[in-house]
């Protein structure tokens, strides 16, 4: 996909750094002193542009690109299963589609989303989610970009992240918000 620049804040490779082609998802590696533009930060991933391309920066790699990555979301200390719940939705709120600067909740990409218990102490957590456009490249992408924001909370002994695109997505599906940010009201 070839656009034109409209802006974002300049960068310079720093590293060599594995990037990820929007909307293809096909992984390449971009080389130290490429210079491109940050056009998403969004979540803690990072979409670029450069030489004509979009490619998705995972957050761990910030540096590569001179940035920090976010830091690691925490339980309170006596957490209700209410807290972990807000904290797993929040979680998810942090994971967005590198073309549009919304997150997945948002857009409507999360059909469920339930957390079970285990005896030990730890949850495990299983999510329903579909994509924009079933053909999109960067489902697999966005599937483990949940998968990795979920586990990364404390408690969770593991996250499944299933794609299904029954029911099919529609921009009815968004919300309010969303709908209002990208002018769909």
């Amino acid at each position: 996909m070839s656009m034109r620049h409209s802006g974002g804040e300049p960068i310079v490779i720093q590293r060599e750094v594995r990037g990820v082609i929007v909307p293809a998802g096909v992984e390449v590696n971009l080389r130290a002193g490429t210079i491109g533009y940050i056009t998403q930060s969004l979540g803690g991933s990072f979409t670029i542009y450069v030489e004509g391309n979009l490619f998705r920066i995972a957050g761990e790699d910030g540096d590569a690109i001179g940035k920090e990555p976010l830091p690691r979301p925490e339980l309170p200390p006596g957490a209700t299963d209410a807290d972990f719940n807000r904290l797993v939705w929040d979680q998810l709120r942090t994971c967005f589609d590198p073309e549009i600067p919304i997150n997945i909740v948002d857009l409507g990409l999360i059909y469920e989303c339930t957390v079970k218990p285990n005896d030990e102490g730890t949850r495990d957590v299983e999510v329903r989610m579909t994509l924009t456009a079933p053909g999109c490249g960067m489902g697999e992408v966005l599937v483990a970009d949940v998968r990795d924001k979920l586990t990364i909370i404390p408690t969770i002994r593991k996250a499944t992240v299933d794609l299904v695109f029954d029911p099919p997505w529609n921009q009815s599906m968004m919300s309010e918000s969303a709908r209002l940010q990208t002018g769909m009201m």
